[in-house]
């Protein structure tokens, strides 16, 4: 049984009603749900492996589902997106598949690393969400997966995206974890001023 219920503390023009399953919204939720809409990145960051790290932001997009859609599959602009990113290609499209080849450049107090990456692209399409699964192929990581998903979200459109990756080079988790917590949200604002056009 779905109810619906009203969140009078929220942006009433953006999202004034929530569906709500089976249980309880806490205040926890709500406070998360506001933040969201006053444009905060929200951030999770986990250790994966002894040198690696995950992450998963949360940012809220005031586009509807299908102009993200749009944007975010046309991979070449994802240098746009991200600014350490220099070159992102479709160098394949197979049966319901793409592969990507991306370069990044990253400078780490005096040195600055090149990191290149193939990987196999699936894009799914369902009524109420939308996603993009990314696995790499090859490239300079001993793993690396991630996942963009998108769901409406008030009069627009909730962007989740999780990415796990162990470096090739031997640095303990918890500094990957930090780089995620102090790179992800600048890239993320990045990524919704140029999706919006500002």
């Amino acid at each position: 049984m779905t109810g619906i219920i009203s969140v009078p503390s929220l942006d009433t023009a953006n999202a004034s009603r929530y569906e709500i399953g089976c249980g309880l919204v806490t205040q926890d939720k709500l406070n998360e749900q506001s933040k969201l809409l006053q444009g905060e990145i929200l951030l999770e960051t986990r250790s994966h492996t002894s040198w690696g790290g995950a992450v998963t932001a949360q940012m809220y997009i005031p586009l509807t589902r299908s102009e993200v859609w749009q944007q975010i599959t046309d991979y070449p602009r994802w240098v746009q997106f991200f600014p350490d990113l220099v070159q992102s290609e479709v160098i394949d499209r197979l049966e319901g598949r793409k592969r990507l080849r991306q370069v990044a450049r990253k400078a780490f107090f005096l040195l600055t690393a090149q990191v290149e990456i193939y990987l196999k692209v699936r894009e799914s399409v369902q009524t109420t969400w939308q996603q993009i699964q990314f696995q790499m192929e090859k490239g300079n990581f001993h793993d690396f997966a991630a996942n963009l998903h998108l769901q409406d979200f008030g009069s627009g459109t909730l962007l989740t995206y999780t990415v796990q990756a162990t470096p090739t080079l031997p640095i303990p988790s918890q500094f990957i974890q930090q780089a995620m917590r102090l790179d992800l949200p600048a890239n993320m604002q990045k990524m919704r001023q140029v999706l919006c056009g500002r």
